[in-house]
């Protein structure tokens, strides 16, 4: 029997990126990207390699090209950490794994490196094909730590919750990770919300911007530890206004969470380097009438539009910039 699991690329709408620092976040899952994983039992335990794990190249400029696309290291080492930590997790619980082996193949259709979570899908997928694979119950609720501790402890990723968390219970989700909920349950507070009540939205991305999010990231992380009180309140302002988008959405206030997403990207500026390339996506959405900030650390955005004229525009005006727009399958 064949195992196959997915999970799904994830947007930020509101939050970013306060949920490593005890923040709240709101996120969706956008269907139009995935990761795949076909699993199925086998004599040895054996990881598939894909296209971008290849260590062969036609010339210098494909090899330049391959990196700045995917980076170094390709999924393997990602399935390896997911692999790990779920063991790690049984061996901890007293779940005693059955004794055979597996052969998993990956693949993914998640823009790498702009901010929509692929590597994080791939985790998420491995971990539920394991899961079905040796009959292990685990509670929603505590897979995206598993999830977390795979990137941050086995690989060194500066990451927050928010990604496995969307990508874990799908749809909408309203996150809470205050530190006294983190502290007492070891995990936040999760709320679904109805994907039905959400606006028109977009997302735009530019593949020659990819970035290791954890290196983004890193600098506000060194700040926030080090007790910088602007830090530390801006990414307190920028949590407020989940709770604030939350009952937006609830009442349809559509007005007020344009003015949330872009004031969401607005604080973040204060407090990170926004790249020319970066900021001329913002820029070049907003001069359509739409909202726009960040998905998550950089190289794609998401934001409201208002009907089909804008949203053409936003097409053929960010195109003129190399970024495209789709528009995210939530349910």
């Amino acid at each position: 029997m064949i195992i196959e699991s997915r999970a799904y690329a994830r947007a930020g709408l509101l939050g970013n990126p306060s949920d490593g620092y005890f923040g709240q976040t709101i996120s969706i899952i956008v269907k139009n990207f995935g990761a795949h994983i076909s699993l199925y039992q086998s004599p040895e335990l054996h990881i598939e390699p894909e296209a971008q794990d290849s260590n062969t190249f036609r010339n210098i400029y494909h090899l330049k090209e391959s990196v700045s696309l995917t980076g170094y290291n390709g999924g393997i080492p990602i399935i390896k950490a997911a692999i790990k930590k779920f063991c790690d997790h049984c061996e901890t619980n007293n779940i005693r794994l059955n004794n055979k082996n597996f052969t998993i193949r990956y693949s993914s259709s998640i823009p790498r490196q702009v901010g929509l979570a692929g590597s994080s899908a791939i985790i998420i997928a491995t971990l539920r094909a394991l899961i079905q694979f040796y009959g292990v119950k685990i509670p929603l609720e505590i897979l995206p730590n598993i999830a977390l501790a795979a990137e941050t402890e086995e690989m060194g990723i500066n990451a927050g919750l928010q990604d496995r968390v969307a990508q874990t219970y799908e749809g909408c989700v309203y996150m809470n990770f205050d530190r006294s909920i983190m502290e007492k349950k070891k995990h936040g507070d999760y709320e679904r919300i109805d994907p039905m009540l959400l606006p028109n939205l977009f997302i735009a991305y530019k593949t020659a911007l990819g970035k290791v999010s954890g290196k983004v990231l890193s600098d506000i992380r060194t700040r926030y530890d080090n007790g910088d009180e602007f830090v530390i309140n801006t990414l307190s302002e920028i949590a407020s206004l989940a709770e604030k988008g939350r009952e937006s959405i609830r009442s349809r206030d559509y007005g007020t969470l344009h003015e949330l997403m872009n004031h969401n990207f607005d604080l973040r500026a204060k407090i990170m380097r926004i790249s020319d390339s970066n900021m001329e996506m913002i820029q070049t959405a907003r001069s359509c009438g739409a909202s726009a900030t960040f998905t998550g650390s950089g190289g794609s955005i998401i934001g409201m539009y208002y009907g089909d004229e804008m949203l053409n525009k936003l097409v053929v005006k960010l195109k003129t910039i190399q970024a495209r727009v789709v528009k995210p399958y939530i349910v």
